[in-house]
Order: C-alpha cells, then structure tokens, then sequence
C-alpha cells in the first residue's frame, strides 16, 4: 500500500510538471485548437476563381482554414461543380467537412400567367432528388426578378410556398436569400416585409445577407426583433473580408442581438477582397473564432 500510495504521488508530480513546463508554443496551439471548434460555414462562391483552376485543392485549403462545411453556389441539371451529387459530397466529406446547402432556383417567366407549370414542377422535382443525395439540409433560392406589382409579388410567395412544401416532403427545407433591391417598395409595401408576410414560415424561411440588408437602409437586428425566427441562415458578409479596416457592418451589435432570429448556422460569404480569396476567407473565420460574441454552435 506505501508503494501504491509513493507511486501515486510520484506520477502526479511528472504531470503536473510536465504541465507547468508545457511549452508557450503547445499552448497557443491548444488554443487554436480550442477556437477552431465554432461551427462555421462557408459559401463556396467566395471562392469561386480558386474552384474553377483547382476544386480539390482549394476545398482542402477551406478545411484547413477552420470552416466546419460549405454552401454550393454551382447547381445545374442535377451536378453540382459538373459532378454527381453523390461525388460532390464524398470530396467534400474526403477533406473533412459537411455539406450543409446549396442555392439554386428557378425563376419564373416574366408573364407570370405564361408559365409552364409542368416545365417547373419537373425541374424541382430533380434538384430536390440531386440535393438529397448530396447530403443537404437547406436548399436556398439567391435571387428573383424584381416584381412589377403586388400581385406578381404575390405569385411568387405563393410559388414559394409550393417549393417549400415539396423541399419538406423530401426532408429538406427552403430558403429565400436577399440583396437590397427587395427593400425598395412595390405599390407602397416593401418587398422584403411582404415576402416574409405572406409565406409559410413552416414551408419558407429567410437566409438574411446581413450586408446587403445594412445596404438596403436597415439592421438585421430590426428584422430580427420584427421578424422573430424566420432566419435560420445568416450570411455573414462585409463590404469585403471579415475583421478588415474598411468594415462597413456592427457586427458586435449583431450578435448581441441575434437570440430572436431563429439561427442554426453561419455561413461566411465574401464577394470582394483586399487580399487572394483564400487568405481572404482565413481572415474572415479567423476574425468569427475571435470575436467573444460569436457561440460556437447556433444549431442546438
């Protein structure tokens, strides 16, 4: 029992000089590690030069950056990147990440009234089979022709709804993603408020591009508040890279304030760069890993 008890006391000792003595360079890549646990997205559009010269090895270099999984902005007739949905995902998985999802859509014919419904239906019913096998949650409509009236307005959240409807049926679910032109107004409503009013909020939500909403004259934060849990999507977006001088966005008030959104994921997206995309994109998480006001999961 004295050996037990002086071994005991002899190993305790080890570790715990061994701790004391750890390295500052160990320790500082403990806290990388630690740090790199925030779930964050990406959407791959952000680096969109950099896929078209080399897809495998920029989305290793998107993993390496710290970004749990991706956002596709390449979707056509059932690929995604001219590749099987079922390739797409593997390479995606191949580097360590998820694949979280996509934005595609199918806008209508300008006379709404001369849209062949059939021709419609039929291509939703493959990019919803397409984006199931890719391993998809979300599937995100990133753009819209501006309506001329209300009731073209209204075709298109009723339209919405029927998408949304379909995604659900399939396990997914889907999205509206906006850029500022959907805060101007259309015969005295504006189009934003109208859309978020007049769709299903269990068949449509809303992936808010929290810089174009600043660029459209308002704050996430209002809509939050006036629109409680219509956001499950956040892009996270700057005039460029994240963390940069020449930000244009408060973000440390968007995130105090985020709670009534509705969030489950972040997703990074940068259109213009100071720097090449790819440094670009490592500020950008970089930038969200440091940022005290940013959880690490939004998801639960």
């Amino acid at each position: 029992m004295q050996r037990i008890k002086l071994f005991t006391w002899i190993l305790g000792s080890v570790l715990l000089l061994t701790s004391c003595t750890q390295p500052k360079e160990n320790k500082e890549a403990a806290n990388d590690v630690a740090l790199s646990k925030k779930d964050i997205y990406i959407q791959l559009y952000s680096v969109r030069d950099d896929i078209k010269a080399d897809f495998d090895n920029t989305i290793a270099k998107v993993a390496e950056a710290g970004y749990t999984g991706v956002e596709a902005a390449n979707y056509n007739d059932g690929q995604f990147y001219g590749m099987t949905p079922e390739e797409f995902k593997s390479k995606i998985e191949g580097v360590g990440m998820k694949v979280l999802s996509s934005h595609t859509g199918r806008p209508l014919e300008e006379d709404i009234d001369k849209t062949d419904w059939e021709s419609v239906w039929k291509w939703w019913d493959v990019a919803i089979d397409a984006h199931k096998k890719a391993g998809m949650k979300f599937i995100v409509t990133p753009w819209m022709p501006t309506p001329k009236t209300l009731k073209d307005l209204k075709q298109y959240c009723d339209y919405y709804n029927q998408v949304g409807e379909k995604c659900n049926a399939a396990g997914l679910s889907f999205g509206y993603h906006n850029h500022n032109f959907e805060f101007k107004e259309i015969e005295g409503e504006l189009m934003y408020n109208y859309m978020l009013e007049n769709t299903d909020p269990d068949k449509v939500f809303f992936q808010m591009d929290v810089y174009w909403t600043t660029q459209g004259g308002f704050t996430p934060v209002e809509y939050f508040n006036k629109y409680p849990n219509r956001f499950k999507l956040l892009h996270i977006k700057d005039e460029k890279e994240l963390g940069g001088t020449d930000s244009v966005m408060d973000f440390d008030n968007l995130f105090q304030n985020i709670d009534n959104s509705g969030v489950e994921y972040l997703i990074v997206e940068v259109e213009k760069y100071n720097f090449e995309p790819l440094v670009s994109v490592k500020q950008s998480i970089d930038y969200l890993m440091n940022n005290e006001n940013v959880k690490a999961d939004y998801s639960k």
